[in-house]
């Protein structure tokens, strides 16, 4: 009896722990609105209109693959404290590149947006692109970040939400694009993000 008692609340603790465990496939990507300048060169640069509604709004639905940020301390070693004891001091918060993997469209839209924002934080080059004596002249941050970038995270019944927020974003690199022959599947682009720091909301 207490045996068949002591596996009934054993069966309920685990349904109770596993059945509340979360899922990664539900959350949402936002960008805050570009800067008016840099919507003015992509707009020049790609030939696409509405690149503010692409960028805030279609963007985050085209985003395929996303990651929560990890985090880390830079360290100093202090051997001088105790003898024979070596001891760590953290000293500086570190933040990694955030990935984020783009649907991309017939049109080549997210691709090109991409490559142009990139393009804009490294203008001003003041001869032609073929001339041997190119050159480029980079902008300064506060010309091209973002202001905010979101992760939304989620569950089913949307009655949590945990929300990293990334401050003063910007494009860093843009991963090869394999193309081959034989099967057809569909094209991504993976953009690797800098950022300032972010910020965890929970709700």
């Amino acid at each position: 009896m207490a045996e068949s008692l002591a596996k009934k609340i054993t069966m309920t603790q685990a349904k109770q722990t596993f059945g509340n465990i979360a899922f990664n496939n539900h959350y949402i990507v936002n960008f805050s609105s570009l800067k008016p300048t840099i919507i003015r060169y992509l707009e020049r640069s790609t030939g696409f209109s509405d690149i503010d509604e692409f960028i805030s709004r279609t963007s985050g639905l085209l985003c395929s693959d996303a990651s929560l940020p990890a985090s880390a301390f830079a360290t100093a070693e202090v051997k001088d404290n105790f003898m024979g004891i070596p001891q760590e001091f953290a000293h500086t918060r570190l933040y990694t590149d955030i990935d984020f993997t783009f649907y991309v469209d017939e049109d080549y839209t997210s691709l090109s947006i991409f490559e142009g924002w990139m393009d804009y934080i490294s203008s001003g080059a003041s001869v032609d692109l073929d001339e041997k004596a190119f050159y480029r002249r980079f902008r300064y941050p506060d010309d091209y970040k973002v202001n905010a970038m979101t992760i939304t995270k989620f569950e089913k019944n949307i009655e949590r939400t945990l929300m990293y927020e990334f401050k003063n974003a910007f494009p860093k690199s843009i991963t090869s694009l394999p193309v081959t022959y034989g099967t057809a599947d569909l094209m991504k682009v993976t953009v690797s993000f800098n950022y300032d720091r972010y910020t965890v909301s929970r709700s």
